[in-house]
């Protein structure tokens, strides 16, 4: 450290940390913290300048020293003095601007329940819009589309005030989201939703055109995913300003693997605090890194609200009158990043995702993290078959409704609610939220179904008689059925000897699996029964359970089949009694002879063994390989307690180090066993600490993927200062890994051996240096991956201790897992293997009726293209029409050709604001067939009108 700087440091700690708030001449210490704050501003515009001043401000400390020693303080008269001698440098001080731009960071329901985030906001403003009348000059910035949802549903009167000063321009609406949203456990959709509804909501709060709203506000966001760009230039953006994730560059241009970009500000300082006259030094080197003369200073309280208050506004206008310092002005954002715009050329350029922070954050709270994907699931099926329904039937869309049930979930996507780092109140705002999306997606998603099904014409199924009254009158039964589990409900429509239903496949493309179907009173237990297609062909059928069950007066079994369903469409299949008994003979029921017990899994293309001792699997052969893909010596599908070193606080923001590490094989008790034509699965039970966890696997015919199925009563509570316990499910490799392939949203990114958690939307997939088979683990509403050390392990469970003291407590822990055996490494193969794990067909139980529609239909179906499906959805305006957005995968032109059922009258590109494109390229259909080209990595979205 130069000596200059010693002095300066040392003059700082002579004045007591309490009087640096002060402002007031006549108060203890104003005289010296004004003159040390102008010193210090000094000595770095010397340091930029190769210490051209460093005489003239060690005359100054010297004058300063000699008053401080003989007076004992920094008197009014010295500190005078000392400015005298300084006035060679204003000029000079005052090329430099301090753009103080005011704001109010809001946290959603962080550590308090949602009542005291509505009085934060409310007092907030009230605050805001006196400083505003009683300051000219003074400007106020604000972000988050849900905070003036609060004003307009909780004090309207507040609202006009608002709406007056936001036309005046003293108040900049910086919303372009719902909330400041987490970047990297949200899918693409969601944060495509979070554009579309807060653009829509300000253009209706304060007739704000989206271009109006260029800049993505999000100073706290734990991390940020690399095609963000894209997203954000999709929506209109054109400005990020941002805090954590990166010490890169402060100014520059984050571009996104398709080549879209935006001018991105990482915060260098902080974002939320009272003014303090230390922040002129930080003005000459921050300046010097963005190539401007004018420094972006954002300032005011936050988190709990707050924001700037009048001492804050009476320090700014103090110091602006200071000699030596910066020209102090007030503004907004909007100033700030046009400045930056004349610099867009000279920008670094920065690429990839800007991470990590926070790990912790992506296993925390798991209740709140499967409510997310839930509910952005249901949705997005919800949405894809009423807009098919909407268009084909005339079937109303609940455009409002749906937009209600998405706010719901991009409001929980908040970066202190979905990453879990909230109290108790929080959680339970967050799934009382999720519960009325449940309610809304569900009820829309059922309707689509049950009016797609009404169309179909099942007349021509023949139906036996049944005289006797032998199959039951099964109509009415089940009603909500399948709903805790987040399914379609299996009420029964029908109800004679022969059944019927319908199976809708969400995907873009044909699809066959095994499905789950619900026999209601099935009173013929004496007789076989076989399950025909939509062509009348015999299709495998398998019983679960041993057969009946009980439920609300009536009674049910479970009935596996396989079900091939064409692409976006249905396919109807009818279950028939036959003349066959169940069991032609009835034989003693003695054994006879004692067989060992079977810890084997097997179909067409996997065997899979299991340690009878630890229930690891100890074996995976691919058949089509002939390759092992367990080695023996490092069993995997290994479910782990682990133990992180607690010395710390804010467990739910970090994974700490592991301290101890235990396989959870001790005490494996063995439940049941299903072997089946259609499915085998092996259940266990694993009695561990206080808690306990019921594991079934399963192999369904002609799938390269065992599913674990997981119950855990986890009775686990970590301890300050000793240890935070976890949940992890460990796979080790047969295989070198030197890197790991993750889905982010609206992609994927490589990453290599990391040991510490990453984020992935679902899945990680372990790259091998040669060719061969690969794993890839798929989990529904878990993030938290860790691909090191050529092995895979994922975080089910942390018991965080702070803010939420038992966060995880309980016996609700239900959660799947699939880890697949996959022949390459292509990016929308495993896309696509997660899409379909996240979104299996949807069977509902149908009647005979006269209808329009055949047994069997598609209404959509991607014939050609590297691309996903992100959503299907009815316009948010216009005509009778679908809103299709894709994206590129696998970084290349692609061709993409889609044919539709419905006759097409018009096709266009629009944005993610579903506003219509100009130039550019070309859609073109024919015989019902839309083609157009896509660029690498891109996102597109287009308009059909019918």
């Amino acid at each position: 450290m130069n000596g200059l700087d010693k002095r300066l440091r040392t003059l700082v700690g002579t004045i007591p940390q309490s009087y640096w708030a002060e402002k007031i001449p006549s108060k203890p210490g104003y005289w010296g913290e004004r003159i040390l704050s102008q010193l210090m501003y000094a000595r770095e515009l010397s340091k930029i300048e190769g210490g051209r001043h460093d005489q003239l401000i060690d005359q100054v400390l010297g004058r300063i020293e000699y008053g401080l020693s003989s007076e004992g303080a920094i008197t009014k008269q010295s500190a005078l003095e000392a400015e005298a001698i300084l006035s060679s440098m204003s000029e000079e001080a005052r090329r430099y601007r301090v753009l103080c731009v005011a704001h109010a960071h809001i946290d959603m329901n962080w550590m308090w329940p949602w009542h005291e985030t509505v009085a934060v906001t409310l007092d907030t403003f009230e605050t805001m819009l006196k400083l505003i009348e009683e300051y000219p000059e003074f400007h106020f910035s604000q972000s988050q589309g849900a905070i003036y949802r609060i004003v307009e549903r909780y004090a309207p009167d507040m609202l006009e005030r608002i709406r007056a000063r936001v036309q005046e321009g003293r108040w900049e609406v910086t919303a372009s989201h719902w909330v400041e949203a987490d970047k990297n456990m949200p899918s693409g959709e969601s944060l495509i939703r979070q554009l579309l509804y807060t653009k829509r909501y300000m253009a209706k709060l304060f007739g704000l055109t989206p271009g109006r709203l260029p800049l993505d506000f999000e100073p706290d966001t734990f991390g940020h995913s690399e095609h963000v760009p894209e997203i954000l230039a999709a929506g209109g953006i054109k400005h990020y300003y941002h805090c954590r994730g990166s010490e890169g560059p402060i100014l520059y241009r984050w571009e996104a693997p398709s080549g879209k970009s935006v001018i991105a500000y990482r915060e260098p300082t902080w974002y939320n605090d009272y003014v303090q006259p230390v922040l002129g030094s930080y003005v000459p080197g921050i300046c010097s890194k963005t190539g401007l003369t004018t420094h972006l200073y954002v300032y005011g309280v936050g988190d709990h609200g707050g924001g700037p208050t009048r001492r804050d506004l009476e320090r700014l206008l103090d110091m602006r009158n200071w000699p030596v310092y910066p020209e102090i002005i007030f503004g907004t954002f909007e100033q700030f990043f046009k400045l930056a715009e004349s610099k867009a050329d000279r920008l670094p350029v920065v690429r990839g995702e800007m991470n990590f922070v926070f790990t912790g954050c992506y296993s925390s709270q798991t209740r709140i993290k499967l409510a997310n994907r839930v509910g952005e699931t249901i949705l997005t099926e919800a949405e894809t078959f009423r807009a098919v329904a909407s268009a084909a039937e005339r079937l109303p869309y609940p455009a409002e409704q749906l937009e209600e049930a998405w706010r719901h979930v991009l409001f929980n996507q908040f970066h202190d609610i979905l990453p879990g780092s909230g109290v108790i109140d929080t959680r339970e705002h967050a799934l009382g939220l999720f519960q009325e999306t449940m309610a809304l997606a569900g009820t829309f998603r059922k309707q689509a179904l049950e009016r797609l099904a009404w169309s179909i014409d099942t007349s021509a199924i023949a139906v036996h008689e049944d005289p006797n009254g032998e199959c039951g009158i099964a109509e009415g039964a089940g009603v909500g059925f399948g709903a805790a589990h987040f399914g379609v409900t299996q009420v029964e429509r029908s109800g004679g000897c022969v059944r019927i239903a319908h199976v809708f496949n969400p995907s873009l493309t044909e699809r066959e699996e095994t499905v789950e179907w619900v026999i209601w009173d099935w009173k013929s237990p004496t007789r076989s029964f076989i399950i025909r297609d939509a062509e009348q062909n015999q299709v495998p059928v398998q019983v679960l359970d041993s057969g009946f069950h009980h439920y609300w007066g009536h009674d049910y079994m479970r009935v596996l089949f396989r079900a091939r369903v064409p692409a976006l469409g249905y396919s109807t299949f009818t279950l028939n009694e036959t003349e066959e008994p169940f069991d032609p003979v009835v034989y003693p029921s003695d054994p006879r002879i004692e067989r060992a017990p079977s810890y084997v899994l097997e179909n067409d293309r996997l065997l899979a063994e299991f340690d009878p001792l630890t229930a690891a699997i100890i074996s995976l052969y691919d058949k089509a390989t002939g390759e092992e893909l367990v080695d023996r010596t490092r069993p995997a599908g290994v479910f782990r307690l682990i133990h992180e070193n607690a010395d710390g606080d804010m467990t739910a923001w970090y994974v700490g180090a592991y301290i101890h590490i235990e396989s959870l094989g001790k005490g494996v008790k063995w439940t049941t066993a299903e072997k089946g034509d259609v499915r085998q699965s092996l259940s266990y039970m694993i009695p561990f600490g206080r808690s306990v966890m019921k594991v079934t696997v399963s192999l369904d015919q002609n799938s390269s993927m065992l599913i674990y199925d997981v119950a855990c009563d986890w009775q686990e509570a970590g301890k300050k200062g000793d240890h935070v316990p976890q949940l992890n499910f460990e796979w080790p490799l047969a295989y070198t890994c030197l890197q790991y392939r993750y889905d982010v949203p609206f992609g994927t990114v490589v990453r290599g051996s990391l040991g510490h958690d990453v984020p992935a939307n679902s899945w990680a997939l372990a790259q091998r240096r040669d060719s061969g088979p690969m794993i890839q683990i798929i989990a529904q509403g878990k993030h938290g991956f860790r691909g090191a050390d050529d092995a895979l392990a994922l975080t089910l469970i942390r018991s965080s201790i702070d803010p939420d003291r038992y966060p995880e407590i309980g016996d609700h822990h239900k959660f799947r897992i699939g880890v697949a055996v996959v022949g390459r490494d292509v990016a929308g193969d495993a896309i696509a293997l997660a899409h379909r794990f996240h979104y299996p067909f949807s069977v509902l139980p149908g009647a005979v009726r006269k209808g329009s529609r055949p047994l069997r239909d598609s209404f959509a179906e991607l014939l050609e293209g590297t691309v996903s499906f992100s959503a299907l959805k009815a316009p948010e305006e216009g005509a009778n029409g679908w809103i299709l957005r894709l994206y590129e995968t696998e970084g290349q032109d692609s061709k993409v050709r889609i044919r539709v059922a419905l006759p097409v009258r018009n096709a266009c590109f629009v944005d993610a604001l579903e506003r219509e494109a100009t130039g550019g390229c070309v859609i073109s259909v024919a015989d019902r067939i839309v083609s157009f080209d896509m660029q690498p990595y891109s996102i597109t979205t287009i308009r059909l009108t019918f």
